[in-house]
């Protein structure tokens, strides 16, 4: 029933939240356990067990938490409310003597949000909160309430003497009562009339005013002396302060209401803040800006990769990089250490990277990792962005500690935060809705969150006071930038596409400046829940789509210069980036890489099988200028020398066919640590293994080849090892997820089902049973009961116990009854069945309405 509804009848109202469940439709139902999906998780029996349910602590604590902040504010008023209240007093409290209209616009959307939860039910003429809710909002001397309003003069008098409250009446300028009851109500009534109220306030010294406007928005507690000072004196005697505790005093709070001028907030905010845009771009720069950095994000992955492609670190005893590797890791690529900590939990939510799980446990790529990189590049930006934005692990976490506290450590435990992914899709969401190529003003997304979600819990490990929301959406903001979904702070369209969003219309304005401020005004609706995982792939293709045009494409060539250098303009083609890495060092990156090439470099080359010929015919045919000549002596003269020398196994042996080259090496005092000696004019022994043979020779400066037992030379190549087939980590949901329509029309059938079987009427036949008890008839006249019931084509109600001894009640609808099986429609389980008649222990027939 809507806030706007006339009240119902006292004799149509409903008693219980159980019996205004009951009166919902199906779409209400579905309303209720789509906003609060634990209430589904498992599926009630019945509508008592639902209404059981919802008014639990946990469930009522989660569902209050999920409130934005207007609706919060209307169930704390309700529960400083009258218990029922009406429609007109809640109003009041929210709207005070004076009136809002925005307030009077938004209590019917409040109201209506916390009657579709459960949080309150009944008519206009009588709110109820439900009771959990009301003892967790409402106020108590330990636990003050969010309103500031302290107990009502019945509950502040509790603990009073009969003839004290008596002495009150009569200083107020009442006349004195029989009992204590009607003193209360007498003094309660005083302080709800208003121009009596105000006679008697106006009556007071300006000191005791004073004293009562300092608690009137709270706390409503004071301190006093065992001898008050006079001012405070008029106050006790009048009931305006009531004692509570030896010197402690409290602000009664019908006096505080009226005092506020009937609000029970100091201000209400029944609009949500707006997003503003600090500064606007063209949507095209925003848009080519985003898709600069997203390819390099891809770089920056695969360069992370390629620096584990033989192993990377070592995975410590408790889980995760250990500090030094993580600071290894930042300077290989050249960033902080946080944002080293965010690309490498990045690549681990996408399933790229994992533990390998061996006795010595190290951190390498997943064989996923290679068929990403056979992907085009918008295809793998888009398993990279989708990854982030269902993921619930926390980079920003990395170097912080948890409650006990433990470090927490990159890729280690405790980094999930299950709110993550509903920040970051809330985040760009609002972003989404400021005009294309605004980006926003940080602080005022982070107040619209704050007003969504204003009881979220704050965390052991916050930073400067922020609760975990505040800096998940910081967080949000820098990553989406870093990983190339928005562009100059702005969303870009592939970023838009990413969220499911909309397109929206090209914007004719001139782009502002960084100092103004455009405000964007909304319409207040309930953030939408995070999509489903076929809705996010969807969209995150076509993210991808809108993507492609947008990356450069990768160049076939480079520019040699005669430094020894080479410059690609561009990103490269994979195979000709891959051979690079072989011939050259990178020296720096940018716009533009600069690779050098030395002998080091050429001998790597060689030694993974290319010959002199291959590496002039390659450069030749990817640069699009002359090879230098510096460069051909370079490669020639390390081809030539490479291969001269050849070490096999023996314990390890040097052979060469110039003895003059062996002789230089036996005198060369460098060698005294390879233990070499003369075996014949052309082969030398060592007692160092072949590894450190070919190490220590190339130390030296020469450049030896590994040779095979047949004599052949040993071709080198980096291994990449790889993990064991892995899945990505599974993100950490923050509570059951929210049912789909095809979940919520089945338990809703089988709710409705379940409460008629109890709480259809029954006229039991043979011997009375208690309340809820299986139905106990005998054989005979269970057999004449279920066959009448097929002929009259009445339901039944039935006991019954199934195979493993548990019983239940069951409306049954009989259709056949033969062969020592009973067949019908069971309304409980909403489908026909067949029992056998040995395990019915009973049956009663249905009470006619």
């Amino acid at each position: 029933m809507s806030s706007d509804e006339k009240p119902a009848d006292a004799a149509a109202a409903p008693r219980s939240l159980a019996e205004a469940l009951r009166a919902r439709d199906d779409a209400g139902l579905a309303a209720l356990l789509r906003s609060r999906p634990d209430l589904i998780t498992p599926v009630p029996t019945d509508l008592t067990q639902l209404a059981t349910r919802a008014a639990t602590r946990a469930s009522v604590a989660r569902a209050l938490e999920r409130l934005d902040r207007f609706a919060l504010q209307t169930a704390q008023a309700l529960a400083v409310a009258g218990d029922p209240a009406s429609y007109g007093e809640l109003l009041g409290l929210m709207a005070g003597h004076a009136g809002d209209a925005a307030v009077e616009s938004a209590l019917p959307r409040a109201l209506g949000t916390l009657r579709t939860q459960a949080l309150v039910w009944g008519g206009d003429d009588r709110l109820r909160l439900v009771r959990t809710a009301r003892e967790l909002l409402a106020p108590t001397p330990q636990r003050p309430s969010p309103t500031g309003l302290g107990p009502t003069v019945k509950e502040a008098t509790a603990g009073m003497s009969p003839g004290r409250i008596q002495e009150i009446l009569t200083t107020a300028g009442l006349p004195t009562t029989h009992d204590s009851v009607s003193a209360v109500a007498a003094l309660t009534a005083l302080f709800t009339d208003r121009e009596r109220l105000d006679a008697l306030l106006a009556a007071l010294p300006a000191d005791s005013r004073r004293a009562l406007e300092r608690l009137a928005w709270g706390p409503p507690y004071g301190q006093v002396t065992a001898d008050p000072a006079p001012h405070l004196r008029l106050l006790l005697d009048r009931g305006l302060l009531m004692p509570t505790a030896p010197g402690t005093v409290v602000l009664p709070r019908e006096v505080a209401l009226h005092l506020r001028g009937g609000r029970a907030h100091r201000s209400p905010e029944p609009v949500p803040p707006a997003v503003t845009a600090a500064r606007t771009h063209r949507p095209d720069v925003v848009d080519a800006t985003a898709a600069g950095q997203a390819y390099t994000a891809l770089a920056t992955v695969e360069e992370l990769l390629k620096d584990w492609d033989e192993g990377g670190p070592a995975v410590l005893r408790a889980g995760g990089l250990s500090v030094r590797d993580l600071k290894r890791t930042a300077v290989a690529l050249d960033v902080p250490e946080p944002m080293a900590a965010f690309w490498v939990e990045l690549a681990y939510a996408a399933g790229l990277v994992a533990s390998d799980g061996e006795a010595d446990e190290r951190y390498a790529a997943t064989p996923a990792y290679d068929e990403w990189l056979e992907q085009p590049a918008a295809d793998r930006w888009s398993r990279l962005a989708q990854a982030w934005l269902a993921a619930t692990r926390t980079p920003g976490l990395v170097g912080g500690r948890d409650a006990k506290g433990r470090a927490l450590s990159a890729l280690g435990p405790g980094l999930d935060r299950s709110a993550a992914p509903e920040v970051r899709h809330r985040v760009l969401t609002l972003l989404a809705g400021l005009p294309e190529g605004s980006a926003p003003d940080p602080e005022s997304v982070l107040a619209r969150l704050r007003w969504e979600r204003p009881l979220r819990e704050r965390e052991q490990d916050g930073q400067d006071g922020e609760d975990l929301r505040t800096r998940l959406a910081r967080w949000t903001l820098s990553e989406a930038e870093l990983l190339g979904v928005t562009g100059r702070g702005a969303l870009a369209a592939h970023g838009r596409a990413l969220l499911g969003a909309p397109q929206p219309p090209r914007s004719a304005e001139e782009p502002s400046g960084p100092g103004d401020k455009l405000p964007v005004h909304h319409h207040w609706t309930p953030p939408p829940p995070v999509p489903p995982p076929a809705e996010r792939a969807e969209a995150a293709e076509r993210a991808a789509r809108l993507l492609a045009p947008l990356l450069p494409e990768p160049l076939d060539h480079v520019l040699l210069q005669a430094d020894l250098t080479a410059v690609a303009p561009g990103p490269l083609q994979r195979p000709l980036a891959e051979m690079l890495d072989v011939l050259a060092d990178v020296e720096s990156k940018g716009g533009a890489t600069v690779y050098r090439f030395t002998p080091a470099s050429v001998r790597r080359a060689l030694d993974a099988g290319r010959t002199a010929a291959d590496l002039h015919a390659f450069l030749a045919e990817h640069s699009r200028t002359p090879v230098p000549q510096p460069l051909a002596y370079l490669i020639d003269d390390v081809a030539r020398r490479h291969g001269h020398l050849r070490v096999g196994a023996a314990s390890s042996y040097v052979r060469c066919d110039d003895e003059a080259l062996l002789n230089e090496i036996l005198a060369d005092k460098r060698a005294a640590a390879l233990g070499l000696r003369r075996l014949a004019p052309t082969v030398l022994a060592a007692q160092a293994d072949p590894a450190a043979l070919l190490e220590g020779l190339r130390t030296m400066g020469y450049a030896p080849a590994a040779e095979s037992a047949a004599g052949d030379v040993v071709i080198t190549r980096a291994d990449s090892h790889r993990t064991p087939p892995r899945t990505p980590p599974e993100p950490v949901p923050e509570g059951p997820p929210v049912p789909d329509d095809t979940l919520l029309s089945a338990a809703i059938r089988a709710i409705r089902a379940g409460d008629l079987a109890a709480t259809a009427p029954r006229r039991p036949s043979g011997t009375p049973q208690a309340p809820g008890e299986l139905p106990r008839t005998s054989s005979a006249e269970t057999l004449a009961t279920l066959q009448a019931a097929v002929l009259t084509g009445q339901a039944v109600w039935v006991g019954y116990v199934n195979a493993d001894g548990a019983a239940s009640q069951r409306v049954l609808a009989p259709v056949r009854v033969e062969g020592g099986y009973v067949t019908g429609f069971d309304h409980t389980a909403d489908e026909v069945r067949t029992y056998p008649l040995h395990r019915i222990t009973g049956v009663a027939e249905l009470e006619e309405d």
